[in-house]
């Protein structure tokens, strides 16, 4: 039935109108907390109900120490059954799921912390519920629950322990726990042979928790689970998958833990591809598609190992013999980036060198270093012979400089004479050098007083 514009408007109102006096009105039912079919107390009840509820509170803490389990649990369910608004409701809630998970099936521990995160977010307990619904789906997971000390055999559905998981990531998609049971949830799909959702359950914990631990195990098990995928297939989807995450994780991760293993399982998805990508050639060379072929054997070039290379490069060589625009032309494409071999024979050229000279070959090697103080010799403190000039005398004791010979002394320059200072030159060119004066020595005797 069709209502008129303004009778349409009229429903509206009424039903908004209805609303406002069931949120508002009092007594009323709280539809959105959980805590449905509850009656939401006035201020003026507010403190007499917490009063009640606190005595209640501490009745059931004392029978529970005095170990009187059934009685404290149904005191705790009357409180939150009759009291649900309280501050001591959501204590008395906790205890209760407390003491299920000690006594009770997992599934009902479980639920009964859900009940109480969903019901009292706010509680101090909170944090502390998520680890306890963490636990109690790491045992499902296991297929063992704790029981004091002893560890007892269960069975629980797969589907049902990563609903379990999938709640804990709900109720905290922030929390610590949250990667943890992401990452457990692929776990749970990789042991049971799921490829693709285990694949995508791992991307989850990388795409939404990239900075945690968990993250890089995940990255290295998404490249581990496509090359066993890769192995058992002939889908080269797979091979670029696992290629494309094990680069990831080393670019991410330089010194991770799995760095070793990921180069390990890197080198056989390379070797695995280059493989495949020499057969593919082989094909093509012998139906006679030399652009093909050619492009495939730059496949095996790229990530082939020393073998596969080797009989890559023969076979082009080979190619660009028999039809070198073939060769040429497959260069062209995108990502051909090798060379393509001449056909002719290189050793048999007249300006063929050889490999390189061991000397340098030795200098492009990575120095190696020390292990031990074997064979340890320091360098002798012993001056370098300097070159001599011809016909100079070798340089004495303590000098670094080799003497100037006779030759190649520079000349005195004449120096003026002073008239008043006694001469040291000869009168004439026969005449004797005079005697400098000596001075008087200076007398010991004392004067007379």
């Amino acid at each position: 039935m069709k209502f008129p514009p303004h009778a349409r408007l009229s429903v509206h109102l009424a039903c908004a109108v209805s609303f406002l006096a069931l949120t508002t009105a009092s007594p009323a039912i709280w539809p959105f907390s959980g805590k449905k079919d509850q009656v939401v107390p006035v201020d003026s009840e507010r403190d007499s109900q917490e009063l009640a509820a606190a005595g209640m509170l501490a009745q059931a803490r004392q029978a529970e120490n005095a170990g009187k389990i059934g009685k404290a649990q149904a005191m705790y369910q009357a409180i939150v059954k009759k009291y649900a608004f309280t501050p001591s409701a959501a204590e008395a809630s906790f205890h209760n799921a407390v003491i299920i998970r000690h006594n009770g099936k997992m599934d009902d521990a479980f639920d009964a912390f859900q009940n109480f995160i969903q019901s009292y977010r706010d509680s101090p307990h909170f944090s502390e519920a998520i680890e306890k619904q963490y636990e109690i789906a790491e045992e499902a997971k296991g297929g063992k629950k704790q029981r004091g000390m002893l560890l007892i055999s269960m069975k629980m559905n797969s589907s049902d322990v990563i609903k379990f998981y999938e709640k804990i990531i709900k109720n905290a998609p922030f929390g610590k726990y949250a990667p943890l049971a992401q990452f457990s949830i692929a776990e749970i799909q990789q042991d049971l042979k799921e490829k693709d959702k285990a694949v995508a359950a791992y991307n989850k914990v990388v795409e939404n928790y990239p900075h945690t631990s968990q993250a890089a195990e995940a990255q290295f098990r998404i490249g581990s689970i496509s090359n066993i995928a890769a192995q058992r297939s002939e889908d080269a989807s797979n091979l670029l998958a696992a290629r494309d995450a094990l680069r990831t994780y080393i670019a991410t991760h330089p010194t991770g833990d799995r760095k070793q293993e990921t180069e390990m399982i890197l080198h056989q998805v390379n070797t695995a591809e280059a493989n495949q990508s020499l057969t593919v050639a082989k094909f093509y060379q012998r139906v006679g598609k030399t652009k093909a072929a050619a492009i495939y054997l730059n496949e095996a070039l790229k990530f082939g190992s020393p073998e596969v290379s080797a009989q890559a490069r023969t076979m082009l060589a080979e190619l660009a013999s028999a039809d070198p625009d073939g060769v040429e032309d497959a260069k062209k494409g995108p990502g051909q980036d090798y060379t393509a071999l001449t056909a002719e024979n290189l050793k048999a050229r007249d300006d063929y060198v050889g490999p390189m000279a061991p000397e340098l070959a030795r200098l492009s090697q990575k120095p190696k270093m020390r292990t031990g103080d074997e064979g340890f010799v320091p360098i002798p403190l012993q001056e370098p012979t300097l070159p001599l000039r011809p016909g100079a005398a070798a340089p004495g004791a303590g000098s670094l400089l080799p003497p100037v010979p006779e030759t190649e002394k520079p000349a005195l320059l004449p120096v003026p004479p002073n008239p008043n200072a006694p001469s040291m030159l000869p009168s004439s060119p026969g005449s004797a050098v005079p005697t400098p004066p000596v001075p008087p020595v200076p007398s010991t005797t004392k004067p007379a007083s």
